[in-house]
């Protein structure tokens, strides 16, 4: 049995894996999403990410599939209380930004559209600006007060807006933020490290990573001269064509030949390692796509396999 990890400050034990719920109802169906999210559970998974925006950019959608589909499952299961769902507020349509009111009202609709009386883990997907930091701080705080949200959490926020929200919340005695999930993996570091991280750290927040696995670029199956029929192939571009994305890959080759593991668990496994994370976010079209992501519980890479990627990366 894998150990959980603790999500920073709070009472929330989680898979070092978290499952990715942006391809549900969108690049899988619904039957797909329900044999993932099963195989997740049976492999000893608990840590399940969505947002009421997922996915809304899909032309006939109209944001909520994957909440949709996530509660049908759900609602199939004896086992709720051992399952941390997590979702997010600020891009579904309907609910856009992170006023007061939106959120009490998207947090409802997140709620139907789960089947379920709570949400573990409640995120500001995107930070709202034109919203004080007091207003956003009081409006999860009553969720948490009126039971329909357990933990709060922040994404894609400055370093400055995520300090002064945990300042108000100290300060009030209100709910305070116990992760924050930032775009961080081994070809987009500077996404986190420094002054975010930093804040992060100082505060004990848990960080769960998204995009961990680069769109897809770090399972190394997009390399120079492969053409891969993806949704993403567009998008891992980038860093197939870059000279760090090729030292990267060479590195994460290596360590994984020495463990006789797969790529993607390699880069998942340095993620997990780096300070303040507790599980990086990954996401599984198909069952078959789902063992490399896992098994990253059960990877111990040595300090100086971790060394190797950190400098192939830097």
């Amino acid at each position: 049995m894998t150990s959980l990890r603790k999500l920073g400050s709070s009472d929330l034990q989680v898979f070092p894996l978290a499952l990715g719920g942006n391809v549900f109802g969108w690049t899988a169906d619904e039957a797909q999403s329900f044999a993932v999210l099963d195989a997740y559970i049976a492999a000893g998974g608990n840590f399940i990410d969505t947002a009421d925006g997922y996915s809304a950019w899909v032309p006939g959608n109209e944001g909520g599939e994957s909440e949709t589909v996530i509660g049908k499952w759900l609602a199939g299961r004896s086992d709720r209380a051992d399952v941390v769902v997590a979702t997010k507020v600020s891009t579904h349509p309907s609910y856009k930004g992170l006023a007061p009111a939106n959120i009490k009202a998207a947090a409802e609709a997140s709620l139907r559209r789960l089947g379920t009386d709570h949400i573990d883990l409640y995120y500001t997907h995107f930070d709202d600006e034109t919203v004080p930091v007091e207003e956003i701080i009081t409006a999860l705080d009553q969720l948490v007060k009126e039971g329909k949200v357990r933990e709060i959490a922040a994404s894609n926020i400055s370093p400055e807006r995520l300090q002064a929200s945990l300042d108000f919340s100290e300060r009030e005695g209100l709910a305070r933020y116990v992760a924050l999930q930032p775009h961080y993996n081994l070809v987009s570091r500077d996404t986190y490290e420094g002054e975010l991280q930093d804040t992060a750290a100082r505060a004990g927040l848990a960080a769960v990573p998204y995009f961990a696995l680069a769109s897809g670029f770090l399972t190394g199956k997009y390399r120079p001269g492969a053409t891969v029929e993806s949704a993403r192939a567009e998008s891992v571009s980038q860093y197939r064509d870059s000279e760090r994305g090729q030292k990267v890959l060479a590195a994460l080759d290596k360590v994984a030949q020495e463990h006789d593991a797969q790529i993607a668990t390699v880069a998942l496994a340095w993620l997990a390692s780096r300070p303040t994370v507790a599980a990086p976010i990954a996401s599984a079209r198909t069952v078959e796509q789902l063992p490399a992501l896992v098994a990253v519980a059960d990877l111990s890479l040595t300090e100086q396999q971790l060394a190797e990627l950190t400098e192939a990366s830097a």
